[in-house]
């Protein structure tokens, strides 16, 4: 085991894929000379060339359009995104060409592209270049949406994407870059898409988090035990293909479930969880399924009003009490 920062294990695992599938390139704005607006990318292009390390003009739908062509024919893609913000003007070719290829073509190309970079709530960078966009790809079939919340998931998540045959939408926690945790050895190294992950055992109340919310849950169940709650933490880590099953069997065992996240309520992943546990298990409930999302508003840019529009571990630890009946 070793301990490194978010960046560090994402650099890993591009790295490790890089050196052991030739066909494996990385292209962006900024990923070679610069290597990467967060680093992500450093030493990359001085070890696999500018063959292998592309920086691209800045226009989103061209380079994501390249990868998708690059994909067809075999290669594996990694595009990154400066921010995911910016593939808003990409999505003609995410979700009309790489999302149903494979559907359109009757089986004939598989399209085993990533494509990458930070997502979510970043530091007072207000409207446009902060939100949460995983309900809306998630929205589409044929496109898996993945989001790490730690950096040993950060790694061996990015390692299975980057092998997939099928398009990935990997989404990165910017203000997660520096958060640092234990990351395993060698490069056999992956965690399956498609597999929860129990970030706390708990009997009272389970809090589905993901992404940023995961350590603010955790923190919240600390503060919970104090107050005689055991709180069981699901990290789904793949918000498609979700795995329901473990946090239905989750919420049959302590009977209130409080689901936290940054992005939108309306239309949002939250919803989508919450429809299910209701059509799935809803006799188990004792309590009304509980969504914490972020405000429905545009992110402010004023740094008070960016705090009050985002969950934290008080709004988390309130919203389990309110489930508890507290």
């Amino acid at each position: 085991m070793a301990v490194i920062t978010m960046r560090e294990a994402l650099n890993q695992a591009l790295a490790e894929e890089m050196q052991r599938d030739e066909n494996v390139f990385l292209m962006g704005e900024e990923v070679a000379a610069y290597q990467g607006a967060y680093k992500v990318s450093k030493g990359l292009l001085e070890k696999f060339g500018d063959k292998r390390v592309i920086d691209s003009p800045i226009t989103e739908l061209g380079f994501a359009g390249l990868g998708v062509g690059a994909a067809m024919v075999g290669l594996r893609p990694v595009i990154e995104f400066m921010t995911f913000n910016f593939s808003i003007l990409a999505t003609d070719q995410i979700i009309n060409s790489a999302a149903k290829m494979l559907y359109m073509s009757g089986g004939q190309f598989n399209i085993p592209i990533v494509f990458r970079g930070p997502n979510g709530s970043a530091y007072q960078v207000s409207s446009q270049h902060s939100q949460a966009l995983e309900s809306w790809f998630a929205h589409f079939p044929g496109i898996k949406v993945v989001m790490p919340s730690t950096p040993a998931d950060a790694k061996g998540l990015l390692k299975s994407s980057i092998r997939d045959d099928d398009p990935v939408i990997f989404l990165e926690q910017e203000r997660m870059y520096g958060m640092k945790g234990e990351v395993p050895d060698g490069e056999d190294f992956t965690v399956p898409l498609g597999v929860a992950d129990v970030k706390r055992e708990g009997t009272d109340c389970t809090i589905v988090a993901r992404s940023l919310a995961v350590p603010l849950a955790l923190k919240a169940a600390e503060e919970l035990e104090k107050q005689n709650v055991s709180v069981e933490v699901i990290d789904p880590r793949t918000i498609r293909p979700l795995d329901i099953e473990t946090i239905i069997n989750s919420v049959k065992k302590t009977n209130r479930v409080v689901i936290a996240e940054e992005s939108h309520p309306f239309c949002g992943v939250a919803a989508e969880i919450s429809a299910q546990i209701m059509e799935r298990a809803f006799d188990h409930l004792d309590a009304p399924v509980k969504r914490l999302s972020g405000v429905d508003v545009p992110m402010p840019y004023a740094r008070n009003l960016e705090r009050l529009a985002l969950p934290d571990v008080d709004k988390i630890v309130a919203a389990v009490r309110e489930v508890s009946y507290m």
